[in-house]
């Protein structure tokens, strides 16, 4: 897998943000994407050393569309919170992940 396609965006929200006082990051990555892909994908993005990547795997959750008619699936990914060693830090303001 292309180290482009693995990051497709961070994860911005409360809880995240505070977290990066503790140099720990949230994104949303590729389903098939493993732990030594998405360091790889994170240090050639950002240039930071990757100290550990944590997985959580996020199920689709099943919705009723229209009105209670169609059941439809949102599709299964990943969450991965990543921690950052030494001085680095992760700058969202220049972001180069690509939504697919």
């Amino acid at each position: 897998m292309e180290l482009h396609h693995i990051l497709i965006a961070p994860v911005v929200t409360e809880k995240s943000t505070k977290a990066q006082t503790q140099k720990k990051y949230t994104f949303i990555v590729h389903a098939h994407a493993n732990k030594i892909e998405i360091a790889q994908a994170i240090h050639s993005a950002y240039g930071v050393d990757v100290k550990t990547v944590r997985v959580i795997p996020v199920r689709g959750k099943v919705r009723k569309a229209g009105q209670g008619r169609e059941i439809t699936k949102r599709p299964d990914r990943k969450k991965v919170i990543v921690t950052v060693g030494g001085k680095g830090v992760i700058d969202f303001n220049k972001i180069k992940a690509t939504r697919n």
